[in-house]
């Protein structure tokens, strides 16, 4: 018998909508669909576009304080829905359920932030040097933002999104993951509670490749961000140089985290098992390289392999689980291969490194020691609970581990020694560096890369730049 499954609609210029034929959302604790949702083709971006260029006159000249009251009620409502969309990010990409909720939550923060920040966009009056005339500088918006946001955390890379081009008075057609869009689907219905003018904000879903080139051909579609892997980043950057789009890019990472034979094992155990582990190490900012100072190797491999042998794997909602599945199974035998690589390179399996006996996409939390740096764990992304874990001897050394990659977007350090605190900030390759903290985001801070991790920055002060034009303003008096 078929199972009933529910159409989940999108949001088209202020009204939810099914207009095609639904795509089916898989669960990856059972591997197999539970909901769909709605599909447009690109004749239907084309109109969001023109909706939302429609609506962009009347939003840029909304005050800021009035954009942030949106802003703050969208908050209420998501806040109002928590729980449900904390199940619906679980059930469509696996996360625990305390960690979907902690989503929620700083998702909420987001909101609340960019609420504020609006007011904040500030332009400057210039000392003249010229007689008889005065110059100003003045923040305006871009115009009609695209979003297209990553599976990973659906509801907060979206956010991170939308929050900022609102703020900044600029119209958002956001396009979420078609792995898990549905907690998107359910924002989408807090902005419809919350009163937002028809077309300021929309959301879409179909053939990524058609939606890409519609929001880099057409002139109404200002600019274009996006979350997601290094390899899509580059065909974005090709295409958006036949039109010279703007485009603000949060890309593939490959962290390191260092761990010094000085620092609190303690604290350093907990936050390496946070950089690596959260979200089943499906994250942009994991821990994908854990070197460690020959003098604590032993003790603290020791130590982190119980932990990792500790977690407990389960769907979503069960009792106390930290580890769920791997979104689909492509990303499964990716785990798998990279694991197999390693091994077949010289690394010692220490723990997991097997597909569990059960429905769904489920890895056994892994652990690999001495790993060479040729692996492809040390060289490409492992979006799975997967540890790599190797030696070093100098902090010069680490310093060296830490910059070889191609990426640059997070790294972490455990240690106690204040000088060297201030020589890696000042040589690690990285947009954000945590330091004795496995978990460094914060709406208030900027998040972003450097090297091939991306333009731009997200959240912060920095975040709403990339919404704003600078317009210089000389007036002959």
């Amino acid at each position: 018998m078929l199972r009933f499954m529910k159409t989940y609609p999108l949001y088209l210029n202020g009204e939810p909508v099914v207009p095609g034929p639904g795509l089916d959302v898989l669960d990856p604790a059972v591997g197999e669909p539970f909901a769909k949702i709605a599909t447009i083709d690109r004749a239907g971006v084309a109109r969001a576009i023109e909706d939302a260029h429609e609506a962009f006159g009347g939003w840029r000249n909304t005050t800021a304080k009035a954009r942030g009251a949106y802003l703050r009620r969208i908050a209420g409502e998501l806040g109002r829905r928590g729980e449900e969309v904390a199940r619906m990010i679980g059930a469509e990409n696996g996360k625990p359920l305390e960690q979907a909720r902690g989503e929620v939550a700083i998702s909420i923060d987001h909101l609340e932030w960019f609420a504020e920040e609006g007011r904040r966009a500030y332009g400057r009056v210039i000392p003249h040097q010229a007689d008889g005339k005065r110059n100003l500088v003045v923040k305006t918006p871009v115009g009609v933002v695209a979003a297209i946001s990553p599976w990973n955390f659906p509801l907060m890379l979206s956010v991170r999104k939308v929050a900022p081009a609102l703020a900044a008075g600029c119209p958002v057609i956001l396009k979420p993951a078609r792995q898990a869009p549905l907690a998107c689907a359910i924002f989408a219905e807090c902005v419809h509670a919350a009163g937002l003018p028809r077309g300021v904000f929309q959301m879409v879903c179909g053939p990524s490749d058609e939606f890409a080139a519609e929001f880099l051909s057409n002139p109404l579609c200002r600019q274009v961000t996006f979350t997601g892997s290094s390899g899509v980043g580059r065909s974005l950057i090709r295409r958006a140089a036949e039109t010279i789009r703007p485009l603000s890019l949060e890309l593939g990472g490959q962290a390191a985290a260092l761990v010094f034979a000085d620092a609190d094992m303690g604290r350093a155990l907990e936050g390496v098992l946070l950089a690596k582990m959260r979200n089943t190490g499906q994250s942009c900012i994991a821990a994908n390289r854990i070197y460690v100072e020959r003098a604590a190797y032993g003790l603290f491999l020791d130590a982190f392999v119980a932990r990792v042998r500790a977690l407990k794997v389960g769907a979503f909602d069960e009792p106390g689980v930290e580890i769920g599945p791997l979104i689909d199974a492509a990303a499964l035998a990716g785990a798998l291969a990279h694991i197999e690589d390693a091994v077949r390179r010289g690394a010692r399996l220490v723990c997991g490194g097997r597909r569990m006996d059960r429905r769904g996409f489920f890895l056994e939390p892994t652990v690999l020691a001495d790993v060479p740096p040729d692996a492809l764990c040390m060289r490409e992304e492992t979006f799975a609970p997967v540890a790599p874990v190797a030696v070093f001897e100098t902090e010069a050394e680490a310093i060296r581990l830490a910059n070889s990659t191609a990426y640059g977007l997070s790294a972490y350090a455990f240690t106690s020694d204040v000088g060297r605190v201030f020589r890696l900030a000042e040589s690690v390759e990285a947009g954000m560096l945590g330091i004795n903290d496995g978990l460094p985001t914060t709406s208030n801070a900027p998040f972003g890369g450097v090297k091939q991790s991306g333009w731009g920055r997200e959240l912060g002060s920095e975040g709403i730049d990339a919404f704003l034009q600078t317009k210089h303003i000389s007036i002959r008096i």
